[in-house]
């Protein structure tokens, strides 16, 4: 990557010889393992993508980094998440990739420290590196969220982009690595299932394979988002984009646990008619 300046981290890849890789998203039958799937450590270069960061874009390497200072005063507070920040979000989405309607349908919350303290909605961040969403659990999503417009909105295409922040920066533990989509093969993304009591959801593990060019940026901050591509109806463009947390080398040990969110949005670049 020319002179870019980068880590050495570890990330956690599916092991080819894994049997399909199964995550309960509630507490299994008796006897059944809440994670299945054999994962195996590889240490790969992960690039500063700052010096880099206006050259970037969610349809060529399926990530971006933009600005954004939210108004929302806690992150923790579920009514202020969605009043506040899903609108933000909803704008944000559109103004960068032009679409015309922005749906958003879901949030992810993570700190360390209260995940293992049991705190309702709150989980540790994930590493293993993985993509969001399939070719079968894209569309999935919209039929089950729009049921009535689905049949129109996916005549046309549509992506699925998580708009990934800190709660509290500079991010130091736990930072988020992606992948250029454009060292990754289709090969190299591997089914999942995500059972839930009400349905089974789909997500890819990824295979490790040395062509795969890892980025991340360094002491994140809160007025700093990253747009992140997990899924596109259309071939011709970036369809999925492999993340991970990683342990960056260089973090102070006494760093302060990561605090980000994560939201979901459905994103058409075609409006439906509803009927």
């Amino acid at each position: 990557m020319g002179n870019l300046e980068h880590v050495e981290g570890t990330l956690n890849y599916l092991d080819p010889n894994s049997e399909k890789p199964v995550t309960y998203m509630y507490r299994p039958p008796e006897g059944v393992p809440a994670r299945s799937g054999k994962y195996v450590k590889h240490t790969m270069p992960i690039y500063n993508a700052r010096a880099i960061a206006d050259q970037l874009s969610v349809d060529r390497q399926g990530f971006a980094l933009v600005h954004h200072r939210s108004s929302v005063m806690n992150f923790y507070d579920d009514r202020q998440v969605r009043a506040v920040y899903y609108p933000e979000v909803e704008r944000l989405v559109k103004q960068v990739t032009g679409a015309v309607k922005v749906h958003v349908f879901d949030y992810n919350v993570r700190n360390r420290e209260m995940a293992r303290r049991g705190e309702k909605g709150i989980q540790e961040p994930v590493r293993v590196a993985h993509n969001d969403y399939t070719l079968k659990s894209g569309p999935q999503r919209v039929r089950d969220l729009l049921p009535d417009e689905a049949g129109e909105l996916l005549k046309h295409r549509f992506a699925v982009i998580n708009v990934w922040k800190p709660i509290r920066g500079p991010v130091r533990e736990s930072p988020l690595a992606v992948c250029d989509a454009g060292s990754m093969t289709q090969r190299d993304f591997v089914e999942q299932d995500l059972r839930y009591r009400d349905r089974t959801g789909e997500v890819y593990s990824i295979l490790h394979n040395p062509a795969h060019r890892w980025f991340y940026f360094p002491e994140m901050r809160e007025d700093e988002v990253l747009l992140l591509k997990c899924y596109d109806s259309d071939p011709s463009k970036t369809r999925f984009t492999a993340h991970s947390a990683f342990e960056d080398p260089t973090s102070p040990p006494d760093a302060p646990p990561r605090e980000s969110i994560e939201v979901r949005t459905l994103v058409f670049f075609k409006a439906g008619n509803k009927s």
